[in-house]
């Protein structure tokens, strides 16, 4: 995350003030996936942020559109009681916005249409009045595409429309767009600073945007894009030397075969997902990112050239061998990029490599390079564990009890000497962040556990202290899809072999897979979880339903 550059007495970071960001823009011009968007960025760099949404309040308070007037949504001369509802509900997000910025809040974004001029300018002084700054945030949208998309993909599914005809409902949806537009203003004024987005990120225009805090949201907005595409993350393979940093080693032969196991559920995986959307995955590129190290890059290996099948070894356990100790029947590898158009050294290489899996009789050519991108990220090394490199959680208790127990007490900020800690690497991965947003192709992370975790609860919401106890199985595929409210997330096994289980051997009854390997199941200790503090996933879930079960009773009809 970007480091507090300072922080002021109040505890409102980088000196800004607490900042009311009001959107503007008709139905279905993707205001939400915008405010959605830039809360889960703001709350990564620490800043306190909440999404106020007029039609989730409306909702709650009101119930679905089949309860309301048929003049609600109708812009005009309205019944009285329609007027009453309207202002019963703007009220109430007004109350929600002075309530969180009085309980410490910094940045409430407030998702509406405000489509009126003098609707809107009576909002924004009210907040400005009491110090607080206003920044206007308009989405104009002519894209036919991104509209319909934006409609099928997010409003019709609402309660709004639950038991409707999807035809029918986008039909009524574009009733109600149509209605706005007769009455709707487009933000000309330059009262307030604002930001003006065309279609969900193509252009962006900007007016008197002061601070730090306020650029990093421009920044941020000028990165994003709705459209639709899956992001997975899987642990890289087994390497030869397993938990030492220094050691840059390369995958053993079980990480290879993991490779090629990984290569194959992806695309099996993946394939059945777009058709399954109407998609044909031939027309779709996948991209793939490892870190610069060999285990995590070489992982990617599969997808761009047929690797070898490695003859069965045991997997180095106890003592593992030395860092030049290679199999004899493994190819030579670099850790040099993997190009696109190969140089002739590359080629020899990719060549030797395409020849001794030839001489197996393996089977299945591998897809063109034009389908699939693998590019090197240096920024996602996995966490730089310093003087406790090579050494398991018990032996760094036994020989640093002090640096164990501040690790304990706070294993997210904690920096053990000469390493990382979650923080810096948050830090760290911050342009990682960035690309992520703008990557529009389907995305393969193959990385480390440390970096999975902080990439993970950036795109889930988590906080920050949640990251380190977040366990990143070797063996499993992680599927994130970005949608308007959030993430849609699911994990699914594919791999039981050495460096997930014990000798690849699965307990009876053992829905995970398998006996976690306690030699090989993590690159580095200081990637593991053991010794960290976490709140277990049924408290954790407990406390959130008990959460909502308490917000809907509070925004209930007549409380």
């Amino acid at each position: 995350m970007v480091a507090p550059l300072y922080t002021t007495a109040s505890g409102l970071l980088f000196h800004a003030g607490k900042i009311l960001v009001i959107t503007i823009g008709l139905p279905a011009r993707g205001k939400t996936h915008i405010s959605r968007a830039l809360e889960r960025y703001l709350r990564w760099m620490g800043v306190k942020t909440q999404v106020i949404s007029l039609g989730d309040y409306r909702r709650k308070t009101l119930g679905g559109a089949q309860k309301l007037p048929p003049d609600y949504f109708t812009l005009g001369e309205k019944s009285k009681e329609t007027i009453a509802l309207r202002k019963k509900t703007s009220d109430g997000c007004e109350k929600l916005i002075w309530d969180y910025f009085e309980a410490g809040g910094q940045v409430v974004i407030y998702d509406a249409n405000n489509g009126t001029k003098a609707a809107r300018q009576a909002l924004a002084e009210k907040f400005d009045k009491s110090g607080i700054h206003v920044v206007m945030l308009e989405s104009l949208c002519d894209n036919k595409e991104i509209i319909e998309a934006n409609i099928r993909g997010v409003k019709i599914s609402s309660p709004d429309y639950r038991g409707w005809d999807p035809d029918k409902a986008v039909e009524d949806y574009y009733h109600r767009i149509r209605d706005h537009e007769k009455y709707y203003e487009t933000l000309e004024e330059t009262t307030w600073p604002f930001i003006r987005i065309i279609n969900v990120g193509e252009k962006i225009i900007l007016n008197n945007i002061q601070g730090y805090l306020q650029s990093r949201i421009v920044f941020f907005l000028m990165n994003i894009h709705n459209k639709f595409r899956t992001i997975y993350f899987a642990r890289s393979g087994q390497s030869l030397i397993e938990h030492s940093y220094k050691a840059d080693s390369d995958l053993s032969p079980a990480g290879w075969e993991y490779a090629e196991r990984l290569k194959e559920y992806v695309l099996e995986r993946r394939a059945k997902s777009l058709e399954q959307r109407g998609i044909n995955p031939k027309e779709r590129k996948l991209v793939i990112w490892t870190s610069t190290r060999r285990r995590a890059h070489h992982t990617a290996w599969p997808f761009f050239v047929s690797a070898p099948q490695m003859p069965q070894q045991p997997a180095a356990k106890s003592n593992p061998p030395s860092s030049d100790a290679v199999p004899p029947t493994s190819p030579t590898l670099t850790s040099t990029t993997l190009p696109l158009s190969p140089s002739s050294s590359s080629i020899k290489s990719i060549s030797s490599i395409k020849s001794a899996r030839s001489s197996r009789g393996s089977k299945g050519p591998a897809p063109l390079p034009s389908q699939i991108k693998v590019v090197e990220k240096p920024q996602m090394l996995e966490i730089n564990p310093g003087i406790w490199d090579g050494l398991n959680p018990d032996q760094a208790k036994k020989y640093y009890p002090e640096d164990w127990d501040r690790f304990v007490k706070d294993p997210y900020s904690f920096r053990a000497p000469r390493a990382e800690s979650y923080h810096d690497l948050s830090v760290r991965l911050e342009p990682i962040l960035i690309e992520l947003e703008r990557e529009q192709e389907d995305l393969l992370i193959i990385g480390h556990a440390s970096v999975i975790r902080c990439l993970l609860a950036y795109l889930i919401g988590l906080p920050a202290s949640e990251i380190p106890a977040i366990e990143i199985a070797r063996g499993d595929l992680l599927e994130v899809v970005p949608a308007s409210y959030g993430v849609h997330s699911h994990a699914f096994h594919f791999w039981d072999g050495p460096g997930r289980s014990k000798d690849g051997v699965a307990d009876e009854g053992d829905v995970g897979g398998g006996v976690k390997d306690a030699n090989n199941f993590y690159e580095n200790y200081a990637e593991d979880t053991k010794g960290k503090r976490k709140v277990a996933t049924e408290e954790y879930a407990a406390v959130v339903a008990e959460a909502a079960r308490v917000a809907e009773v509070v925004n209930a009809p007549g409380h």
